[in-house]
């Protein structure tokens, strides 16, 4: 089977797709075709979905996440290797379970329903649940996302990374990661290739908690690779030719 040629990128909670730039250009250097579709609900420059929440933000749940990713790899012409970032580390799990790639990373993801996550998550996100807010929708502050995205950055850079990624989020994505049954994975289905990858600094979902989804997958005959990098926190990865480099999501 020749290897694919298209990746999909898609972007988490908190931020939108225009946080793939740098990667995007990086894979089409590559020879890559790449597509960095948005959530629904988060189309737009993010100083401007600040400004102005987008009319569909609110409606969108974990399921329409997946479901947008599946119809545009519906209408590729090669299954994608797909690669996801927090939420989307799940989304892509569940694309995988779907039979929607020909193999799959999760980076800094978040667990399925049939994984609980540890006391530190959980009090971390809970904000962004909205279950005692008045609010449709949530938006974190600046002191919320230097804690849970931007701990391993220099405090002089953390004003500038807020203006350049943050987006309202939908309460409706995290209510159903832990309220849906579609959110639960099938842990004895047999897959394409998957690699997780967490950070030793990560806040939000701790290098613990992507070995224990890791770990959860129980067909001997399909590959689970795990990588952490103990610097890197939610919001920074290793490129890929070995050189430090620091992505904002």
């Amino acid at each position: 089977m020749a290897k694919p040629k298209t990746i999909v990128l898609i972007h988490g909670n908190f931020v939108n797709n225009t946080s793939w730039a740098a990667w995007k250009r990086y894979y089409e250097q590559k020879g890559y075709t790449v597509h960095t579709p948005a959530n629904p609900g988060h189309e737009g420059n993010p100083a401007a979905l600040r400004a102005q929440v987008h009319p569909d933000l609110v409606k969108t749940g974990f399921t329409d996440v997946v479901m947008n990713i599946v119809r545009l790899i519906d209408s590729l012409p090669e299954k994608p290797l797909v690669i996801g970032h927090s939420m989307a580390g799940m989304a892509v799990q569940k694309l995988v379970e779907l039979g929607k790639a020909t193999a799959a990373v999760s980076i800094d993801g978040a667990p399925p329903k049939n994984i609980f996550p540890p006391f530190s998550t959980v009090k971390i996100v809970l904000p962004a649940f909205g279950f005692l807010s008045g609010k449709d929708y949530f938006m974190g502050t600046r002191e919320w996302y230097d804690k849970a995205f931007f701990n391993t950055l220099p405090e002089a850079e953390r004003a500038k990374a807020f203006e350049v990624v943050a987006v309202p989020e939908s309460y409706k994505v995290s209510r159903q990661l832990v309220l849906n049954s579609f959110a639960n994975i099938d842990f004895k289905k047999p897959h394409v290739p998957l690699l997780f990858i967490g950070g030793g600094k990560d806040h939000i979902f701790p290098h613990t908690l992507t070995q224990t989804i890791a770990g959860s997958y129980k067909d001997k005959n399909s590959r689970v690779d795990v990588k952490i990098f103990e610097d890197k926190s939610h919001s920074s990865a290793e490129n890929l030719d070995g050189k430090k480099w620091r992505i904002i999501f």
